[in-house]
């Protein structure tokens, strides 16, 4: 297929360019009916964008990994969720794209890449024909795009509209920049369900700013969520890679020093992050997962599926932890190594000593995982299998087989995992107040490296 922009002319690019830019989230009347006739996939808007196809194949979100400056131990390779392990599906890339069904043939799984920017194949580095008309444009530019598993031509799975023609064509015809309710598709409903990973991502955040100030005041994901080539600035503390650098942070719209008049307060904000103070409880709509065992599993009642034992919470406070911006994780190729009977998964770097480093807000998610016990090496479950059957044995040695692991005993470790805390900011009223922290118990200093109440000392 020729990719080159043969379908418009100078004039209709520009039109086309002209409705993106003017308002983020907005949709248009029909702004490419004159240029999109027919939906024939990816391969429409290639015609005349095949340089952002280019950049959205090498973004994170297609990707899967990226460089990690943030890592101390990533040893300058490229890495992310596509191959790194997790504490929540274990390992994407051997539970990619399925149709899992149950004894009355309801289909419980479809896989890890119901939240990828693709159409079913596996990112590969190289912009191929084929790997460009397998990036999803409509899954990030049109609010009313709907995709299911369907069966693809030679074989195989694949991703494809569940629309009908019509409702297809005029999906094509009203692009948008993406929008707080299509980023939370994917960012607010992974791990499993709706709030189960993050915890600090909930749609009530957009109907209230008593319940998120940002999301609940009409503010988009892109206004901090800075983009250019399809590449976003930030990131939560689990991703490995870094798609484009950190975000400005809080700093870049509110003067913390003018805010807090109280030279007191004033005084935290060198060694205190805002959010530490400003997000005093996450998961306040629904619960989040905050343990996961996949020594066990239960089943899901009304569903007719099983899932790994997990413990559920909702109104979490924070753990606050040292962090200078960096973390160091668990690779799956390498040996786990175990401190005090823990495996960090993820693990923020700094300490109270180094003058870089702040008291961030996380959620500490923990987890019971397999291991091999000869080697100490993560072994990924195949999560299908455990869905299906709750046989956790089974799941755990085929998902070591498609990994390409020779496992004779399974072992188990205890894992944990930082994962920061940035959003669900509550009004300044609502913020954490000094006796909460000093006296109030909130804070386990000792644990920060403080012999007791700096108050009190």
């Amino acid at each position: 297929m020729n990719l080159s922009r043969t379908l418009a002319s100078a004039a209709g690019l520009a039109l086309a360019s002209a409705a993106l830019a003017a308002g983020e989230g907005t949709v248009y009347e029909n702004p490419h009916r004159e240029y999109v006739k027919s939906w024939e996939g990816t391969r429409t808007c290639l015609a005349c964008h095949e340089a952002e196809g280019r950049a959205a194949h090498a973004s994170m979100h297609y990707q899967w990994k990226a460089d990690a400056p943030n890592l101390v131990n990533a040893g300058g390779r490229k890495l992310g969720k596509i191959n790194v392990s997790n504490d929540f599906c274990t390992n994407p890339a051997i539970s990619w794209i399925a149709r899992v069904t149950n004894a009355e043939g309801k289909v419980i799984a479809k896989g890890c890449s119901a939240c990828h920017a693709g159409l079913g194949a596996k990112p590969a580095p190289e912009a191929t024909p084929a790997q460009l008309e397998n990036v999803d444009c409509l899954m990030c530019h049109s609010a009313t795009y709907r995709r299911d598993v369907a069966d693809a031509p030679g074989g195989g799975l694949r991703w494809a509209p569940a629309m009908t023609p019509a409702e297809l064509l005029l999906a094509a015809q009203n692009p948008q920049l993406p929008d707080t309710a299509i980023c939370l598709r994917c960012h607010a409903g992974s791990g499993g369900g709706i709030n189960y990973k993050r915890g600090d991502l909930e749609a009530a955040a957009l109907r209230s700013r008593s319940f998120d100030v940002h999301l609940g005041s009409s503010m988009t994901c892109l206004q901090c969520h800075k983009s250019r080539d399809h590449r976003f600035v930030g990131a939560g503390s689990q991703m490995a890679g870094l798609d484009a650098g950190p975000a400005e942070g809080c700093g870049h719209c509110h003067d913390g020093r003018t805010a807090h008049r109280d030279p007191a307060v004033a005084a935290h904000l060198a060694r205190v992050a805002c959010t530490a103070c400003h997000v005093p409880a996450f998961a306040k709509d629904k619960p989040t997962d905050v343990h996961r065992d996949f020594s066990r599993s239960e089943p899901v009642p009304g569903q007719g599926k099983f899932e790994p034992a997990i413990t559920f919470r909702k109104d979490v406070k924070p753990v606050l932890a040292w962090w200078d911006g960096k973390g160091r994780i668990a690779l799956p190729d390498e040996p786990v190594t175990v401190e005090q009977g823990v495996v960090k998964f993820w693990a923020p770097q700094g300490s109270r000593a180094d003058g870089k480093a702040k008291l961030y807000p996380f959620k500490l998610h923990t987890a019971n995982v397999p291991i091999d016990a000869a080697t100490r090496k993560l072994i990924p479950v195949k999560v299908g299998i455990l869905f299906k059957t709750g046989n956790t044995d089974a799941a755990i040695r085929e998902g070591a087989k498609a990994a390409g692991m020779e496992v004779k005993e399974i072992g188990w470790v205890r894992t944990e995992r930082y994962m920061s805390i940035f959003h669900e900011v509550a009004p300044k009223e609502a913020a954490v107040k000094c006796a909460e922290c000093h006296g109030g118990g909130r804070v386990d200093w000792k644990a920060l490296g403080y012999p007791g109440d700096p108050r009190k000392g």
